[in-house]
């Protein structure tokens, strides 16, 4: 068994360019493949990293209501998580929640205590040591430039020579749709790529986060909202925001690929999730142009946080995969053939549910 794996070292995109959150489930839709992969992956996931040695800690979660219109949602939150099988909820007062975060804003909260931080990046080598030590091999620098459908299985050419497959598996995350389409496959969605952009908060400001704070989704646009999280190493990060990249792996405001760009802005469905949330759309175009704005957002959880507490950090890039009528494509999408799987979308909580998304594909693929 061989990964074929683009970069000259894996895990070197969304696996990484993450927040290095371990997800619980209270989010998801009780009976998806997202709420049951996330509260199975939490716990296979931290048992993995306690197997291995792996920096991880639960360090706990509070979703912060700061309206009243709020209120409800969050009601609906604590009701899904309980649904979905977190264990410990707990519905927390203004006064309750401050004594878990000093700094927080908020009319209620809900804490979830499932939810922690690891160190994606060595659970990605871990991984790796893992497939090698079971005889398989991952090969590196192998970008994939054709696939060849053949009667025995599939030969697949790469920038590191080819490779024949009795059965193909294709996770390639913002090119999962490209590699799709190269094995002759005419996929129901499209990946479009969205960055989400972090920041900081400085040296001396750390103090005024302590474990992990979220907004309650607005349900009016499909994406999470900045919030606060611990990081692994050290340091609190805020964010992410939600924009248009120029390109799959454009990491900076300033990368562009036109192809990848003309790609995304020729398909209707871009046009009318622009529309259809083009208040938030704008919103979040300003937090990715004004720190001041951005710093505003987080105020509503944390006032005591100033704009020049912020500096500014990392991004990611979302493969959002996305349908022709401008919606997105909620839950984990898998298309199946007699002899290749493509995982066409795989949305958080991907990242903490790696390892039992592993084993659905392993028994898809037998």
């Amino acid at each position: 068994m061989s990964v074929l794996e683009k970069e000259a070292r894996a895990g070197t995109h969304q696996s990484t360019h993450n927040s290095g959150v371990l997800h619980a489930g209270l989010y998801y839709k009780p009976g998806s493949f997202k709420a049951k992969l996330a509260v199975r992956g939490i716990r296979r996931m931290t048992s993995f990293c306690q197997e291995w040695g792996i920096a991880h800690e639960i360090c706990g979660k509070l979703v912060v209501a700061t309206r009243e219109s709020e209120i409800p949602r969050l009601r609906a939150l604590l009701e899904r998580g309980t649904a979905n099988g977190l264990h410990g909820l707990q519905w927390l007062t203004a006064e309750q929640a401050r004594e878990i975060e000093p700094f927080v804003s908020c009319l209620a909260a809900v804490r979830v205590p499932e939810e922690g931080i690891v160190d994606y990046g060595a659970v990605v080598r871990a991984l790796v040591g893992e497939i090698e030590a079971r005889g398989g091999a991952v090969v590196t620098g192998a970008r994939v430039t054709s696939i060849h459908r053949r009667p025995s299985g599939w030969l697949i050419n790469t920038t590191a020579g080819e490779h024949e497959a009795d059965f193909l598996i294709n996770c390639a995350g913002l090119y999962s749709d490209r590699v799709a389409s190269m094995a002759g496959e005419r996929p129901p969605c499209r990946i479009i790529p969205f960055r989400g952009e972090y920041h900081r908060l400085r040296p001396g400001r750390e103090d005024l986060v302590r474990h992990l704070i979220y907004p309650v989704p607005d349900p009016a646009f499909p994406f999470l909202g900045v919030h606060f999280t611990r990081l692994i190493g050290g340091g609190v990060e805020a964010g992410p925001n939600a924009v248009l990249a120029f390109a799959r792996e454009g990491y900076r405001t300033m990368t562009v690929n036109v192809r990848e760009l003309v790609d995304s802005l020729g398909y209707p469905g871009l046009w009318r999730f622009l529309a259809r949330h083009a208040g938030a759309s704008y919103h979040e175009l300003r937090m990715s142009l004004s720190q001041r704005v951005f710093a505003a957002a987080l105020q509503r959880m944390v006032p005591a946080l100033q704009e020049l507490d912020l500096v500014p950090g990392g991004a990611g890039v979302r493969a959002q995969a996305m349908n022709a009528d401008g919606s997105l494509v909620d839950d984990f999408l898998f298309l199946r053939r007699a002899n290749a799987l493509h995982v066409l979308n795989a949305p958080s909580p991907g990242a903490t549910a790696s390892l039992v998304i592993g084993e659905e594909i392993a028994a898809q693929a037998s």
